[in-house]
């Protein structure tokens, strides 16, 4: 075929899913080529053959979104989920479909990325990128320099996983409360990945912000509430 994609692609470049998970919805027989199942690794041609999933015809779509999102509390970044709880598209009022940059855990809040270009999703989630996310965290007990250092140097996560640098500074402490807030820069992706670390220096997360995605912050934007990347952010991200 002439004009031939992998189904994968095609389907992230229609905004279904990431790439990676395109794939989990191919395995699991839940898309139709030309009437018959799927397989992975299945090439097509977008111009004469016909794709479905979840009984609609997909199409790609001509215009590229994206949007920053200053995630609430409370939403999750999962499209199927058992308990039925809100997700972050339904704060998101467009036509277009679109899907997370990444993921951000139901008590999360900040910033996410949502688009409908596939290779946006694959080049900027790719490791060899490393873009960094900072995290605003609220921590109870009181933070010592030593704990600083730990996040700086690494700490034991997930299976004796070494965490890799991070930058991180306290911001505020309050000894009345027994509180203490710091910010964390990362640019790994582990799951949880920030709350583990803390739970490492024995420091429990009352409350998580993602304030930054690499320069890319939400202080100016109301909680709940989004608007487009400007050009030059988008291609910040990919430089």
């Amino acid at each position: 075929m002439e004009n031939s994609i992998r189904l994968q692609k095609f389907l992230a470049d229609a905004g279904i899913a990431s790439r990676r998970k395109c794939e989990v919805l191919i395995e699991n027989k839940e898309v139709l080529v030309n009437g018959e199942i799927a397989h992975l690794g299945q090439k097509i041609d977008p111009e004469k053959d016909e794709i479905k999933y979840k009984g609609k015809i997909i199409k790609l779509q001509d215009k590229k979104i994206y949007i920053l999102l200053n995630k609430p509390i409370g939403y999750v970044t999962t499209a199927k989920e058992q308990f039925d709880r809100p997700f972050v598209l339904e704060l998101i009022g467009i036509k277009e479909r679109v899907v997370p940059v990444g993921r951000l855990d139901m008590y999360t809040s900040g910033a996410l990325i949502l688009t409908n270009d596939g290779d946006f999703v694959y080049k900027v989630t790719h490791p060899k990128h490393e873009i960094t996310k900072t995290y605003t965290v609220t921590i109870k007990g009181i933070i010592t320099d030593a704990d600083i250092a730990q996040l700086r140097d690494g700490v034991k996560i997930d299976n004796n996983y070494i965490t890799k640098p991070a930058k991180a500074r306290i911001l505020k402490i309050d000894s009345e409360k027994n509180l203490s807030r710091i910010e964390i820069t990362i640019h790994e992706g582990k799951n949880r990945q920030v709350r583990k670390m803390c739970e490492a220096i024995g420091k429990k997360v009352l409350a998580l912000h993602r304030a930054k995605i690499g320069n890319i912050g939400v202080k100016d934007l109301k909680i709940g509430t989004w608007r487009y990347l400007t050009e030059s952010e988008k291609n910040n991200l990919l430089n």
